[in-house]
C-alpha cells in the first residue's frame, strides 16, 4: 500500500472523529465458552482458538496458552502498526519478522511462592526489518509504532480492569 492510498483511506474517518468524537469510542468485545477439564474455548470471528494451561502449569501442550496469545497480540498489532507508520512516513520495508518474549515464573501462578509474580516479569518486543532506510528513519519508525501500538500502550500504561461474576 502507498501513503497516498493509507492517507486517503484514513483521511474521512479522522475527519468524523475530529467532528464527532463520540464516534471514535468503539468497544471491542471477546468471549470464551469454558470448555473441558482446563480450557476456554474463545471465538476468534475468524477461527476457533482452544486456551489451556501452559505445560509449566500442567497443561497437555495442546492447547494455546493465554500468555501466548497476549504475546501473539502484541505481535500482531505492532506488525500492523509498523507497516501503517512505515507507509505514512514513506519508509520502504522490504520484508520483516516481529518478535515478542516475555518472562514469566510459574511459580506465582502455581501459588508456590507469594514472592514470585503472576504475569510475565520483563516482555521483550524486537523487530528484524529489511530496509535501506536510514537510522534516523528507523528511530522515527520505532518512536512512532510504539506510540501509536495499541496492545503496546495498552501494556505499558495498564488500564483498571472491572471484573464482575454473575450466577445465572
Amino acid at each position: 500500500m502507498k501513503s497516498e492510498e493509507l492517507r486517503s483511506i484514513q483521511a474521512p474517518i479522522k475527519e468524523r472523529y475530529k467532528k464527532e468524537p463520540e464516534a471514535a469510542i468503539i468497544t471491542l468485545k471477546a468471549s470464551g465458552n469454558l470448555g473441558e477439564g482446563v480450557t476456554c474455548k474463545i471465538d476468534t470471528g475468524k477461527a476457533l482458538i482452544d486456551a489451556g494451561l501452559h505445560p509449566a502449569t500442567g497443561g497437555d501442550g495442546f492447547h494455546i496458552c493465554s500468555g501466548d496469545l497476549l504475546l501473539e497480540a502484541l505481535v500482531a498489532c505492532a506488525g500492523v502498526t509498523l507497516n501503517a507508520v512505515a507507509t505514512s512516513i514513506g519508509v520502504n520495508i522490504k520484508n520483516g519478522v516481529v518478535y515478542a518474549e516475555g518472562d514469566l515464573d510459574f511459580r506465582g501462578t502455581l501459588a508456590v511462592s507469594k514472592e514470585a509474580p503472576v504475569g510475565f516479569k520483563d516482555i521483550r518486543l524486537n523487530f528484524e526489518l529489511n530496509t535501506d532506510a536510514s537510522e534516523q528513519a528507523l528511530a522515527d519508525l520505532l518512536k512512532l509504532t510504539k506510540r501509536y501500538c495499541v496492545v503496546y500502550q495498552t501494556l505499558i500504561n495498564s488500564p483498571q480492569i472491572k471484573t464482575t461474576i454473575n450466577n445465572k
